[in-house]
């Protein structure tokens, strides 16, 4: 990946149900790649700390977004509220 100070964020997504919650996806561009982060919170977890999977490496932005879309979709068919920061 390029050298730190090249990165450009391009944009975060959160997911809350009832109130909670849920995942927090964050696609960040580091012009050679794009890097999509994840914190999942767990229901029922013994600690607040979220899980982080990944991260999801892609060659550009147009997978790391299409990649993020079909997350907040099956998010949303869950029943999570999504919304973008």
């Amino acid at each position: 990946m390029s050298a730190a100070g090249q990165e450009r964020e391009l944009f975060v997504r959160h997911a809350r149900k009832d109130g909670r919650s849920v995942a927090v996806l964050r696609a960040v561009d580091y012009g050679d790649a794009c890097v999509v982060e994840a914190e999942v919170y767990p229901a029922g977890a013994r600690n607040a700390a979220p899980s982080r999977p990944g991260p999801y490496t892609f060659a550009d932005a147009q997978q790391a977004t299409a990649f993020v879309t079909e997350a907040v979709e099956a998010l949303m068919v869950l029943g999570c509220d999504v919304h973008a920061s």
